[in-house]
């Protein structure tokens, strides 16, 4: 009894230090350096579905920027094991070809859980703890569907690269084609009816590595909340699995520059 008496209120003591911790942000990682490079602009292209010539419209005007490079830090919440974690993240693309990802999830602030995960030469990589993956083909489909769909915070690449095409469905959806090593995949874009916004992108992912796995519904949601700098996009996104039914990681950009050298950084390891 003597013991119980001690343990318990230790164990309680344990539970709401944790509990306080989950509610610590982490610091921002500092704004990718040097800023954004000079931008090249070509004419909104003709012969667009009406709700995609109405959000590009809308986000641009008449004029495209050409984005070649992307870096992009924010913080978030992710759940890998059920539970939320705050989070803080940088992400490294050169635009529709490789990108780089780097979370680290944290307790009062500090470092738990670091992840590093990519694709780069077409050939995706997933490092932490939990695991160790490269170039599984599972793997390689995710982060190429990934890629694309992070594309959605700088959306002139949808327009700018020859190999993407859209197609309409009706007034608030179009299908949204992408590369994918000698094949494609299709994401269905769904628009705000009033502000002509991208709300969600749906598109078949696989989620497990290994064969025999099959894919699952992915869906990106732009949620409610602060913009893209000098863009009308929302700076928060979820991810959700539609078999979970709920999100399994919020972010929140908080700092873009394009057009940068990102060479050094986009195939490097380790923490940043």
């Amino acid at each position: 009894m003597p013991f119980l008496g001690v343990l318990l209120p230790a164990i309680v003591i344990l539970i709401l230090a944790v509990v306080v911790g989950l509610q610590v942000k982490p610091r921002p990682f500092a704004p990718y350096r040097p800023a954004s490079g000079p931008v090249a602009e070509i004419p909104l292209p003709g012969g667009l579905p009406a709700p995609v010539e109405r959000f590009f419209r809308t986000v641009y005007g008449d004029r495209i920027p050409v984005i070649r490079t992307v870096a992009i830090t924010g913080r978030g919440r992710m759940r890998p094991f059920g539970i939320w974690l705050p989070a803080r993240y940088v992400w490294i693309h050169n635009a529709g070809t490789d990108y780089r990802h780097y979370f680290e999830a944290t307790l009062f602030g500090i470092p738990l859980l670091r992840v590093n995960e990519g694709y780069v030469g077409g050939e995706s990589f997933f490092e932490s703890p939990m695991a160790t993956l490269h170039d599984d083909p599972n793997t390689n489909q995710g982060a190429n569907v990934a890629l694309w769909a992070e594309a959605g915070l700088f959306p002139a690449v949808w327009i700018t690269d020859p190999r993407v095409h859209w197609t309409a469905v009706d007034g608030d959806t179009a299908l949204l084609t992408v590369p994918y090593e000698d094949e494609e995949e299709t994401f269905v874009v769904r628009f705000d009816t009033e502000t002509g916004l991208v709300t969600t992108m749906e598109v078949m992912r696989y989620r497990e590595a290994g064969e025999g796995q099959p894919k699952v519904l992915w869906i990106t949601r732009n949620e409610s909340g602060p913009s893209v700098p000098g863009l009308p996009i929302s700076a928060v996104g979820s991810a959700t699995w539609l078999d979970q039914g709920k999100p399994w990681a919020v972010f929140t950009l908080e700092s873009i520059v394009t057009n940068v050298d990102v060479s050094q950084v986009i195939e490097a390891r380790g923490t940043w």
